[in-house]
């Protein structure tokens, strides 16, 4: 509350100037606190034309608001963005002045005259001093914030932007991310394409060892960050300014936090994990059917077909565009049910199909669309008035209001339904970012605040549209995960099954390589699935240097370690190019690299239920785990692919020596089982293993590893094989070092939601070197089931043994003496054999579930 002093004052010098000091204090700092206890804990204050509201959430959590007029209610306006909004507040508070506000980890200085916050991490010793952040502009002219560099050296996040500097390494540190669409998200050239620049606001900010704290900035509008030189700026095209200030220990609390914030990614149907074959587009099902065929004669696995939007009749010729049907165009697709039934049951394929947010007025269902209050972007506020038009490359019409949830639902149980009910899997979101629109359009938006046009729901829009596909999906009760396949999107779209694509690359290495950049920030913004159109979608945008057929095979090398789903596309309305791997390139290096996906789909499908569960990245840059590790702050050609694996891009299509940086410690080549013991050194990788083009892969030591069992007969990720055989076996692989190691295999169904009510299976595994200086592997029982689980199976065991290892002279199981095979794939009786040079295999026969399995392997004194 304001205090007024009378101006008439006597007394001694020192009393007045002390008195006018504190008159000035408590006028100039209008100041409301309020402590709920427990609760969250909320202030604001005062000057300079400003108002500045804090809610302190959490110990480590921070909510601010800035405006130039006066605060409306007692809590700050969330954005779509945000899932979580009930925070405890925090363990304590203490006020030693009415602007310090501390947590046990968090204080908060408010400097009275400016509005600057400094922030300063508590839980540290000695404290560290974090940011100090200020109002850009002051009264009505506020456009953003200023923050101090302090000790930060690194940033990372902010989304989708493909830096013009190219290259795969490098972070935000020196740079400005920015969009140069007046509203926000846009497709934006490259190289010959066009890719995705989408705002994810979560700035993370490292400064030497785990020094670090995160700004996550809740505003609709266009931002642009410019973080060239201290004080860095953070513009945004319409107050107010509403911010998260994040601390924490390290960068992994860090995004966990941020992952509570926004909501963490849920399971992906296992199906997803494979690969899918894609172009635009396939003109009917004996195109596509041909395309699957030559997959099986090249005994590739396979899991899905995409369809674009030739499937509810295309675009062309204008007059009589169909987009927005979502309907089968039966001439060219003829009965869906059936065919989508026949794939599904005779090759394990499933179904992803387009769909966009506009509507052509020669459209089939248009006239009933049409009639649907609220259904299309209209052109004034009332509900009477009409749509907003277009005349775009895709015909005449308007355009699906996402913000409308009544309009967005009677979209889905109306024309999306019927998809999902026939067994349509996944739905590909295509334009979100828009791409087009209409600026003049009014949408239903946020009516509580009055922010109804294009500017105040740009970058939500495509959220919007995912959350209503999420939402139809637990409207009509269906029990299969939902899965998006989305060009665009923002902070949140991960909590509604979003992957990302980064739009229409050009077919070059400038561009792959840059892809290789944007995934490490991406992951950090919550998208842990990201990947592109494999091999470029316009082939024409080939650079000298390299054939289209050696990059095709060369982006495949990397997707196949990267990319969910793993899917080839490209621009092919004249039928010019192929994408399906065994149709171009070297045929026998992608079979090896798709392979080599479905290998390791067990621990990929673990580190996504790890990723629903607390956050863990299933694609990390180097920094996540080594953030200690200088080397590593601007690496973004290497990824780590959960905790235990990291891979390496290949960059150029030049040198056979690729060089590889190892974090401290040791790592095997997952290839060749070559051990490395590195002190945080460079070292070199072949690409060519074998006559096989392979982006370099290592295992850090102490890895227990479950692998699919993958040959000419495999099918898909589900396990279905070609010739029906069963498709059950454990397969572990350990990469030892010296002490005890656990690992978690977990598993369900792999298609639907039951995993979120415990419908899971785990099984715990343990490593440990025994006093004896021998090693001891045991496979728990498992815990918890799921619907036809299997009750047993064979458990198979591969120990890669470092060079210079002393030799293994008897395997024990459940303290039998297992004979010496010199056969392993064909006896089924337990045994154990060396197949080569540096690798033991065990086979402890097929086992109950419910058993646990004890291997001991007695090595030679």
């Amino acid at each position: 509350m304001n205090h007024p002093v009378s101006p008439r004052i006597q007394g001694s010098r020192r009393f007045v100037i002390c008195f006018v000091l504190l008159v000035f204090i408590l006028s100039s700092t209008p100041l409301i606190g309020k402590a709920d206890t427990p609760g969250i804990y909320r202030t604001s204050f005062e000057a300079g034309g400003l108002h500045l509201r804090i809610e302190i959430l959490d110990d480590d959590l921070a909510h601010l608001e800035l405006s130039a007029d006066p605060l409306q209610g007692e809590t700050i306006w969330t954005s779509p963005m945000i899932l979580k909004t009930d925070y405890p507040g925090p363990s304590s508070l203490n006020t030693p002045a009415p602007n310090i506000l501390e947590t046990p980890q968090l204080r908060l200085s408010v400097d009275v005259n400016t509005l600057c916050v400094t922030a300063v991490d508590r839980a540290r010793t000695p404290e560290l001093t974090l940011t100090t952040l200020c109002p850009l502009e002051g009264g009505q002219n506020l456009s953003g914030l200023t923050f101090t560099q302090e000790s930060t050296t690194d940033f990372y996040g902010l989304g989708e932007q493909f830096q013009r500097r190219g290259g795969a390494d490098g972070n935000w540190m020196g740079q400005r991310r920015m969009v140069l669409n007046p509203y926000g998200n846009e497709m934006t050239g490259l190289n010959g394409g066009n890719v995705g620049n989408a705002q994810f606001p979560i700035l993370y900010a490292l400064g030497p060892n785990t020094e670090n704290y995160a700004l996550f900035l809740d505003n609709l509008y266009q931002q642009m960050w410019d973080l060239k030189n201290p004080p860095f700026k953070i513009r945004v095209s319409r107050a107010p300014i509403s911010w998260y200030l994040i601390t924490g220990p390290n960068l992994p609390d860090l995004r966990t936090d941020y992952l509570e914030l926004t909501g963490r990614p849920p399971v992906p149907p296992k199906q997803m994990f494979g690969l899918w074959v894609s172009e635009y587009g396939y003109e009917d099902w004996a195109e596509a059917l041909g395309v699957l065929t030559s997959l099986h004669e090249a005994h590739f696995p396979i899991d899905g077909l995409v369809l674009d939007l030739q499937w509810f009749g295309g675009i062309s010729p204008k007059d009589r565009s169909q987009m927005g049907a979502l309907e089968w165009d039966e001439s060219k697709f003829p009965l869906p049910a059936e065919m989508i039934a026949t794939l599904r049951e005779e090759a394990g394929v499933s179904l992803m199909v387009i769909e966009e947010s506009y509507l052509s007025t020669t459209a089939r269902g248009f006239k009933e669309a049409f009639s649907q209050p609220g259904l299309l972007v209209r052109k004034c506020a009332e509900l009477t008035c009409n749509p907003i038009t277009m005349d775009s490359w895709w015909g005449y019409g308007g355009m699906i209001d996402w913000t409308n949830p009544e309009a967005a639902a009677w979209w889905h149980d109306n024309r999306r339904q019927a998809l999902i009910d026939i067994g349509v899997i996944a739905h590909w979101t295509d334009l979100g970012e828009p791409e087009n629109y209409d600026d003049t359009g009014w949408y239903y938006g946020f009516p509580e605040l009055n922010r109804q046009t294009h500017a105040d729901v740009h970058n939500v829009y495509n959220l919007m549209w995912s959350k209503s596909i999420w939402e139809g999906y637990q409207r009509h009760q269906v029990q299969r995960r939902p899965f998006i396949l989305s060009r665009s999107g923002t902070s949140g779209s991960q909590r509604y099954g979003v992957s990302m694509w980064s739009g229409d690359i050009g077919a070059n290495l400038a561009s792959l390589n840059a892809q290789h950049n944007v995934q490490m920030h991406m992951s950090l913004s919550g998208i842990d699935y990201f990947g592109s159109d494999i091999g470029g979608f316009y082939r024409h945008a080939a650079q000298p240097g390299i054939t289209t057929e050696d990059l095709y095979t060369l982006w495949l090398a990397n997707a196949s370690l990267l990319d969910v789903p793993l899917r080839p596309h490209t621009m092919n309305l004249d039928n010019r190019y192929e994408t399906a791997p065994s149709l171009i390139g070297d045929v026998d290096s992608n079979r090896a690299n798709v392979r080599l996906r479905y290998q390791l789909g067990p621990y990929l499908y673990t580190a996504s239920h790890r990723a629903y569960r607390s956050g863990e990245p299933v694609f990390a840059p180097l920094v996540y785990f080594f953030q200690n590790d200088p080397q590593v702050r601007t690496i973004g050609s290497q990824k780590m692919i959960g905790d235990s694996l990291m891979m390496v891009n290949i960059t150029d299509n030049r040198s056979e020596d690729i060089p590889v940086y190892l974090p401290a410690g040791g790592w095997y080549n997952y290839y060749t089982q070559q051990y490395f013991q590195s002190k945080g050194e460079w070292f070199s990788a072949l690409r060519r293993i074998d006559g096989l083009l392979r982006a370099p892969l290592f295992v850090r030591e102490g890895t227990v590893l479950p692998l699919m069992a993958v040959d000419d007969q495999t099918e898909n990720m589900l396990g279905k094989r070609r010739d029906n055989s069963p498709a059950d076996d454990l397969l572990i692989r350990v990469y030892p070092a010296p002490g005890e190691h656990q690992y978690t295999l977990i598993e369900d169904d792999g298609e639907t939601i039951a995993y979120q009510s415990g419908k899971v299976r785990e099984t715990p595994i343990h490593w440990a070197t025994t006093v004896e200086g021998n090693w001891q592997l045991e496979v728990g029982a498992v815990v918890g089931e799921y619907l036809n689980a299997p009750t047993e199976r064979r458990v198979r065991i591969q120990v890669v043994l470092p060079l210079g290892a002393l030799p293994v002279n008897e395997v024990r199981l459940k303290d039998s003496l297992l004979p010496l095979s010199a056969i392993s794939e064909s006896d089924p009786n337990p045994h154990w054999s060396q197949p080569r040079e540096g690798l033991i295999e065990i086979n402890a026969g097929v086992v109950k579930v419910t058993d646990p399995v004890r291997v001991l392997l007695v090595v030679a004194p």
